[in-house]
C-alpha cells in the first residue's frame, strides 16, 4: 500500500511495514545528505564563477550559459534513468557512482583552459549530480516512516542549499584569492571525502526491513515502471508543481543572478554576493517552516504552491517594471527572499507524487518529478543567453521569459490538481480500512 496523506487538510497516518527511523537512521540518511551537499557545491560553483569563466575561455553570454545548459540538460535526462536505477540497484551503489563521476568532472572541470574540455567536465558533474537527489530521497523512504517524508524531503533539501551556500561564500572568495585552479580543484576533494563515509557508513535499509523481491525484466520492466508511474495524476502534478516553482531561484543562482547584479544594476561583487547568500539563507528558512506545515496539514501543498509561484511572478515584475534602469536595494532584498522560496516549493512535488506511488515505484516517480524544475530551468537558462546577446545585453526583456514557463507550469497545476486530490482520498481511505482490519501481530510488530 502506498504512504499518503489526508488531502483534505490532516496529518499523514502511520501505515504497515514503516521503517522505525532512530539514530541509525540518521548516521545513514546524514551520509547521503552529505554526498548531495557536495555535488550541490560542484553545481552551483559555476555560479559565482560565471564572470571568470567567460574571460578564461573567451567566449560570450550564449556560449557561457550553454555550460548550465548542458549540464541541466543531461542532469535532466538522466533522471528516470537513475530512478530505475534506484529502484533496481539500491541507493549506495546508484550514489556512490554519482559522486565518482561529479567528482571527475570538477577535478576536470578545474584543469580545463579549453572551452570544449570545459563543456564536457560540466557534462559528467551533471551526471554525478542527477545520481544524488533521488537516491537520498529513497534512502529516506526506506529509513524512516512515511509520516516524516516532508520534513525528510525539505530537510535534504536544506543539505542542497548549504551546498549553494558554501558556493556563495567559500568559493567566491576562494576564486579571487587563490585563483581558478586551486579552487576547483580543492573543492573536489570533498568528492574523495563523501566516497570514504559511504564505503564506511551507508546501507540501503534497516535490518528487516528488506525490500520485496521484484522482477527486473529489462525494457518490460523499464516500461512498466516508468507508464505506471506516469499514469498517476498524483506523479505528474509533482512534476509540473517541480518545473512551475523551482526555476526562477535556480536560474538566478546557477548562473545568471550575479551578472545580472553586478552588470544590470551595477552593484559590486561583494553586494551582489551577499544577495545570493541572502537567498540561500531564505531557502533554508523556508525550507524548515514548509516542511513543518505540510507534516501537520497535508492540505496546504497546493496553497503554499501557488503563493509562492504569484509572489515570484509580481516580484519579478517590479523589479523589471521600476522606473530609472536601477532597483533599489529593499526591492533587490524582497526578490531575492522571494527567490528564497521557490526550493522548499519545488520539493511539495515529492510530497504530491509520494501518495501516488508505492515504495518500489518512487524512485521512478522521483526521478519524472525532478525532471520538471530542471527542463525548465534549462529553457530559461538558453532564453536568457539567447536574449541577452539578441538585444544587446537587456536584462530587463531576457528575464520575462520567467512569466512564459510560469504560466506553462500553473495552467497544469491547475488542470492535474482535482484529479489528483480524488485519487488520495480514495487510497486514504482503503489505507485506513486495511489499518482496521489488520491482525493483532501485526499491530502489536509496527
Amino acid at each position: 500500500m502506498t504512504a499518503g496523506g489526508d488531502c483534505s487538510g490532516g496529518g499523514i497516518r502511520a501505515l504497515p511495514g514503516d521503517p522505525p527511523g532512530g539514530r541509525q537512521a540518521v548516521l545513514v540518511w546524514s551520509v547521503g545528505t552529505l554526498v548531495y551537499l557536495v555535488a550541490v557545491v560542484h553545481r552551483t560553483s559555476l555560479g559565482v564563477a560565471g564572470i571568470d569563466a567567460a574571460d578564461r575561455f573567451h567566449i560570450g553570454a550564449s556560449a557561457l550559459s550553454s555550460f548550465s545548459i548542458l549540464q541541466v540538460l543531461v542532469y535532466a535526462g538522466m533522471q528516470i534513468p537513475v530512478g530505475l536505477m534506484v529502484d533496481r540497484l539500491g541507493t549506495k551503489k546508484v550514489l556512490t557512482l554519482g559522486a565518482l563521476l561529479y567528482t571527475a568532472g570538477q577535478l576536470a572541470f578545474g584543469l580545463s583552459h579549453s572551452y570544449g574540455m570545459a563543456l564536457a567536465a560540466r557534462a559528467v558533474l551533471g551526471c554525478g549530480d542527477a545520481m544524488t537527489f533521488v537516491s537520498v530521497l529513497r534512502l529516506g523512504s526506506r529509513w524512516f516512516p512515511a509520516r516524516r517524508g516532508p520534513v525528510i524531503a525539505q530537510t535534504a533539501a536544506l543539505f542542497g542549499v548549504a551546498g549553494n551556500l558554501v558556493s556563495t561564500v567559500l568559493l567566491a572568495r576562494l576564486l579571487h584569492s587563490a585563483g581558478w585552479t586551486p579552487t576547483f580543484l580543492g573543492s573536489a576533494v570533498a568528492g574523495a571525502f563523501v566516497l570514504l563515509l559511504m564505503a564506511l557508513l551507508l546501507k540501503d535499509h534497516p535490518e528487516g526491513y528488506e525490500p520485496a523481491p521484484a522482477e527486473h525484466a529489462g525494457a518490460a520492466y523499464v516500461k512498466r515502471q516508468i507508464a505506471a508511474a506516469w499514469a498517476e495524476p498524483g506523479t505528474r502534478l509533482g512534476m509540473w508543481t517541480h518545473f512551475t516553482t523551482q526555476f526562477p531561484g535556480m536560474v538566478f543562482l546557477l548562473l545568471w543572478g550575479m551578472p545580472f547584479l553586478v552588470e544590470a544594476q551595477d552593484l559590486s561583487r561583494g553586494a551582489a554576493g551577499g544577495l545570493l547568500t541572502l537567498v540561500v539563507l531564505a531557502n533554508m528558512g523556508f525550507g524548515l517552516v514548509f516542511g513543518q506545515v505540510i507534516a501537520r496539514q497535508h492540505g496546504a501543498r497546493l496553497p503554499l504552491t501557488l503563493g509562492v509561484v504569484a509572489a515570484t511572478a509580481v516580484s519579478w515584475a517590479v523589479v523589471l517594471a521600476w522606473p530609472g534602469g536601477h532597483d533599489p536595494m529593499w526591492l533587490l532584498v524582497v526578490l531575492c527572499v522571494v527567490l528564497g522560496a521557490n526550493g522548499p516549493a519545488s520539493m511539495i512535488g515529492f510530497d504530491f507524487a509520494r501518495p501516488a506511488n508505492p515504495p518500489e515505484r518512487f524512485g521512478t516517480a522521483s526521478g519524472i518529478v525532478n525532471i520538471g524544475g530542471f527542463a525548465a530551468s534549462m529553457l530559461t537558462l538558453l532564453a536568457i543567453g539567447v536574449l541577452l546577446d539578441s538585444t544587446g545585453d537587456n536584462y530587463r526583456v531576457a528575464w520575462c521569459s520567467v512569466f512564459v514557463m510560469e504560466a506553462v507550469g500553473l495552467t497544469q497545476i491547475l488542470r492535474l490538481r482535482r484529479a489528483s486530490e480524488r485519487l488520495e482520498r480514495e487510497r486514504i481511505a482503503v489505507s485506513r480500512v486495511e489499518s482496521v482490519h489488520r491482525t493483532p501481530a501485526a499491530v502489536r510488530g509496527e
